[in-house]
């Protein structure tokens, strides 16, 4: 099966790999011409023989909106677009829409598997009607894993995104539970041997995972993450699972108290720490640092 890639960085670059590996075609497209099969969006259309596929893997936002823009005109009915990107979940309607106009369908990818994926493949959570996800199944096929897990059809167009921002938000969750259990760890005095203990709970544990394989990995590297900063990023998907948690009512303490510790982690110096401190000394008389 043929198909258009544009984004080829770390995931998009490794999906090209696994889906040539299974025998498809892939022209892939990127602004690095080292990494590149076209010199544009237009010659990598000409190079695929309708009814078209195309998968974006770029940043979501602007760079995924202006992407499907200038394809629009490059494409005909009865071609399919793909983002793979983790765009929030909300955007995806409108695109179907503004597509469906031009006769070209939409689907929503949630993908995960990160720089492990080509060897390991993917993880593909997909939102889109019925007729265009079986067009693109293919492809499917080839990024999951082996065996009878890795994909889901999750619904119609946004379900696929907004399975993969839940699956980022329990993801939050998770790592920060481990976190926590390393610090309380490291703090412990009757513990010599914390990299030890992660590994002995990578077997035989009902808490062990691909993500505690992924701290074990970290520790052998550098057992007291002395070369680290405390500092975490989000990218958006834990933030989006926390609304849609208040506009539907769902509790969900893990995964909010797991976001509002990324945040803390960007203050050198918390401000809400510091009404604290200063609070206690005016109640209590507690000793503050200056």
């Amino acid at each position: 099966m043929q198909l258009g890639l544009i984004g080829l960085g770390k995931m998009g670059g490794n999906m090209r790999d696994r889906l040539r590996a299974a025998g498809h075609e892939v022209v892939g497209y990127d602004h690095n011409k080292e990494l590149s099969d076209a010199t544009d969006l237009a010659d990598m259309v000409s190079k695929l023989s309708p009814p078209r596929l195309v998968w974006s893997m770029v940043p979501a936002g602007e760079v995924t909106e202006r992407t499907i823009d200038d394809l629009i005109p490059l494409l005909e009915a009865g071609d399919a677009i793909i983002d793979g990107g983790n765009s929030r979940f909300s955007d995806d309607g409108p695109r179907a829409a503004r597509l469906a106009e031009h006769g070209i369908g939409y689907m929503d990818v949630g993908v995960s598997g990160g720089v492990w994926g080509k060897e390991n493949g993917y993880a593909l959570m997909v939102g889109g009607s019925d007729e265009d996800v079986a067009k693109a199944l293919p492809v499917f096929e080839a990024l999951k894993p082996a065996g009878e897990f890795g994909f889901v059809h999750a619904g119609g167009v946004g379900a696929g995104h907004y399975a993969k921002m839940v699956h980022n938000g329990i993801e939050y969750g998770l790592m920060h539970a481990y976190a926590e259990g390393y610090e309380l760890l490291e703090a412990a005095e009757v513990v010599t041997n914390v990299p030890g203990i992660i590994k002995s709970w990578r077997e035989g544990t009902v808490i062990r995972s691909w993500l505690l394989d992924l701290l074990d990995r970290a520790l052998q590297e550098d057992p007291h993450l002395e070369a680290l900063k405390g500092y975490a990023d989000d990218t958006g998907e834990g933030r989006w699972t926390v609304e849609e948690a208040i506009r539907l009512a769902v509790p969900m303490n893990v995964i909010a108290a797991a976001l509002f510790a990324r945040f803390a982690s960007r203050q050198e110096d918390s401000p809400a720490m510091k009404a604290i401190a200063a609070l206690r000394n005016q109640f209590g008389g507690h000793a503050v640092h200056k």
